[in-house]
């Protein structure tokens, strides 16, 4: 049987509800899973609940990190899998997604909210090489507000 990788991603809580928080996670590169087994634990504003998997296969890698917070629909977990029902969830590239949980964890250890990461992108900032921002969201994550200031005052 053919087996593939796939982007799993973080699943949608509802039209109100587009950010969850990262708890715990479960596993880990290498890991053997089976579907409905539990993989993280997520939270939203409003509740908390277990994120299972969707498939048997083997974790890929782990793009989520405990105390992120994360946009529905941005991939979570890579899991390779030879469910032909979530051909649909192919990974674009392995390289890309290889490099993915770098990009989500500074060198620094700092946690950036995906909003804070799209906002140092587009000022044409690398997230992975800023380790002298101060971060003042919760659970000590880097904000847009954050990266905001961090601009400000380099200019």
């Amino acid at each position: 049987m053919e087996t593939f990788i796939i982007d799993v991603p973080v699943p949608s809580m509802g039209a109100t509800v587009s950010e969850l928080n990262v708890i715990v996670i479960k596993v880990q590169p290498g890991d053997r899973v089976t579907k409905g087994q539990r993989l993280a634990d997520l939270e939203s504003d409003k509740s908390a609940f277990e994120f299972e998997s969707p498939c048997d296969g083997v974790i890929h890698a782990v793009i989520g990190q405990p105390g992120a917070t994360m946009n529905s629909g941005d991939p979570f977990v890579q899991i390779e899998t030879s469910d032909e029902s979530l051909r649909h969830l192919k990974s674009g590239t392995a390289k890309s997604a290889a490099s993915a949980p770098a990009a989500a964890m500074p060198a620094a250890a700092v946690v950036w909210t995906p909003r804070a990461t799209k906002l140092a992108q587009e000022a044409g900032l690398d997230p992975a090489k800023i380790t002298d921002i101060e971060a003042t969201g919760p659970g000590h994550r880097v904000s847009g507000d954050d990266v905001q200031r961090y601009i400000a005052a380099r200019k």
